[in-house]
């Protein structure tokens, strides 16, 4: 039975996780947050103070990724141990733009992100989906925001913890991930010459959640 694989890329920031899980929920797919996968590796590599790329890809052997959902939630493993929140603290978010720059490191979870989409109707979200790991999927979407309304996000999800950084902060990380994501050597950020373009910026979550819902449903015939 063909499955249905669903790409969504865009820059740091613009909302594909939390919106590929709604319409994943939705549509019943399973959700795959591929950034999820890097972000683990980041966290490794800064947990164990292993900066050098050559250190970086001999310590791939012994790192350890998986996705597990529980409850219908994805969770993020680094061996036995439940990551997933941890993966999420600004400095394994420069980490992981850094780690997926490193061709060996896309190679080690390249692997990973297929096998789910051979066997499960999912919604892949990360930066080169579209372009690299699913460029037969059935529709791809290239989700993006403007920088500032990214920042203005990202701080409001962010300002209820301790050691919020800045708004400035922010956005000066968020200019800094895009640049590092659209130039680097291999598998830059850009969107698929077949990918429908989403800009969010001035979409609340729930309108872009339906839009990209109706894109899907008129592209596959699937409701």
């Amino acid at each position: 039975m063909k499955t249905i694989n669903i790409a969504i890329d865009g820059p740091a920031g613009a909302g594909k996780s939390t919106i590929a899980r709604r319409v994943a929920s939705g549509l019943g797919y399973i959700y795959v947050d591929t950034g999820a996968l890097y972000r683990t590796i980041a966290l490794y590599m800064n947990e164990n103070g292993i900066e050098d790329t050559a250190d970086i890809i001999n310590a791939l052997a012994k790192c350890e990724v998986s996705l597990k959902y529980i409850d219908g939630q994805q969770r993020v493993y680094l061996g036995d141990r439940d990551v997933s929140e941890d993966i999420r603290k600004p400095e394994i978010s420069m980490g992981a733009s850094r780690v997926s720059a490193i061709p060996e490191v896309r190679e080690h979870l390249f692997n990973v992100q297929k096998k789910m989409a051979e066997e499960n109707n999912v919604i892949m979200d990360g930066r080169d989906i579209g372009t690299v790991v699913l460029p037969n999927a059935d529709v791809k979407i290239f989700l993006t925001a403007s920088a500032e309304e990214r920042a203005n996000r990202r701080f409001k999800e962010l300002s209820e913890k301790p050691d919020c950084p800045t708004y400035d902060e922010i956005l000066k990380d968020i200019i800094e991930r895009d640049y590092n994501d659209m130039n680097r050597p291999i598998a830059p950020l850009k969107q698929a010459d077949d990918a429908i373009l989403v800009d969010s910026t001035t979409l609340g979550l729930d309108e872009v959640v339906e839009k990209i819902k109706g894109i899907i449903t008129d592209k596959t015939g699937v409701k």
